[in-house]
C-alpha cells in the first residue's frame, strides 16, 4: 500500500516536472499562468459537479433498497470499516458487468452499480467489488485524479499555444524560447508523456483500490474471483468506446470495460487484469 502511494505522488512530481520543463521550452511564464488558470477553472468544474454529469449520463437511478437489501447492509458495514459516510446507491440498467465511485470527498460520494453485475457476481465477490469502489472514495482518488488531469490539461494548453504561435510566425529564438525542432518536439511529445503519466497515476490507485478494498472486506479472494469472472467477459475485451462519453468516463469503471493488450495497455486507465489477480491472490498467500 505504501509503494503505491509513494508511486503516485512520483508521477504527479513527474508531470509537475513535465510542467516546468514544457514552460521552460516554451519560454514565457505568462502563458503558463493564463493555461494553467484555464485548466483550473475547468476541472474546478469537474471535481464539484463530475458526480452528477455522470450519473444523467448513465440515466442512472436511485437503488431501491427494498430491493436490493444486501447491497445496503454490505455498503453500511464496510463504511463503519473504513470510517466514513455511507454514499449514496445508484443503479445502472445495462447488461454491462461493471460498477464506480464518483463524487469529491467521503461526504458527497455516490457508488453505482449495474444490473449486469449484480447478475454475474454471488454475493461476497460483489462485497468486495463493492470494498473496491469504497476504498476509491477513501484514498480520495478523484482528487488526485483531477490534480493529475489539471497538470495533464495544463501542458496539452501549453503545446496547442507553442504550435498557434509557430503557426503566426513567432520568433522563439529572440525571444528566449526554444529552437524550431524543439517546439515541435514539445508539440507532439509533452502531451503524450502527460497523458502516460496520468494513465499511469490512474493504474496506480486502483492497484491501492484493490489491496485497500481487499483488507477491508477481508477476503483477497472474493475479489481476484470477481476480477476473474469480468475477465471472462469476452465482449468487454473486444470492443472499444462507441462514444466519447464512454471514453471519458472509462477510467471510473471497476474493470476498464474496452479492449487494450501490449503497447495499447499504456494507454489504459487500469491495470491489466491478470496483474490485478495475480497481486490479490498473491494477498492471501497463494501464487
Amino acid at each position: 500500500m505504501f509503494f503505491n502511494r509513494l508511486k503516485t505522488a512520483f508521477l504527479l512530481a513527474a508531470m509537475s516536472g513535465l510542467l516546468l520543463v514544457c514552460g521552460k521550452l516554451i519560454g514565457g511564464t505568462h502563458g503558463i499562468q493564463i493555461a494553467f488558470i484555464i485548466a483550473l477553472l475547468f476541472n474546478f468544474i469537474t471535481y464539484f459537479f463530475s458526480d452528477k454529469i455522470v450519473l444523467a449520463m448513465y440515466g442512472a437511478e436511485p437503488l431501491n433498497e427494498a430491493k436490493f437489501p444486501y447491497i445496503y447492509n454490505t455498503v453500511r458495514e464496510l463504511c463503519l470499516e473504513y470510517r466514513i459516510p455511507m454514499p449514496k446507491l445508484w443503479y445502472l440498467k445495462t447488461e454491462m458487468a461493471n460498477a464506480f465511485a464518483t463524487g469529491r470527498n467521503p461526504a458527497h460520494a455516490s457508488v453505482a452499480v449495474t444490473q449486469g453485475i449484480m447478475d454475474l457476481l454471488e454475493p461476497h465477490e460483489l462485497r468486495g467489488v463493492l470494498a473496491h469502489e469504497i476504498s476509491h472514495i477513501k484514498n480520495r482518488d478523484v482528487l488526485v485524479a483531477t490534480i493529475a488531469a489539471t497538470l495533464a490539461t495544463t501542458i496539452g494548453y501549453l503545446a496547442d499555444m507553442l504550435q498557434w504561435s509557430l503557426f503566426w510566425g513567432r520568433n522563439d529564438r529572440e525571444e528566449g524560447g526554444t529552437s524550431m525542432f524543439g517546439a515541435i518536439l514539445t508539440i507532439i511529445f509533452m502531451p503524450l508523456a502527460a497523458m502516460l503519466i496520468q494513465f499511469a497515476i490512474s493504474r496506480s490507485r486502483e492497484y491501492l483500490a484493490d489491496e485497500t478494498g481487499a483488507n477491508c472486506c477481508h477476503d483477497p479472494l472474493a475479489l481476484a474471483s470477481a476480477l476473474e469472472k469480468l475477465q471472462d467477459q469476452s465482449h468487454y475485451r473486444t470492443r472499444g468506446p462507441v462514444s466519447h462519453a464512454e471514453q471519458a468516463t472509462a477510467s471510473l469503471f471497476f474493470v476498464y470495460p474496452f479492449s487494450g493488450k501490449g503497447m495499447l495497455s499504456w494507454f489504459s486507465t487500469h491495470p491489466p487484469l491478470e496483474k490485478r489477480i495475480a497481486r490479490l491472490r498473491k494477498m492471501a498467500g497463494i501464487r
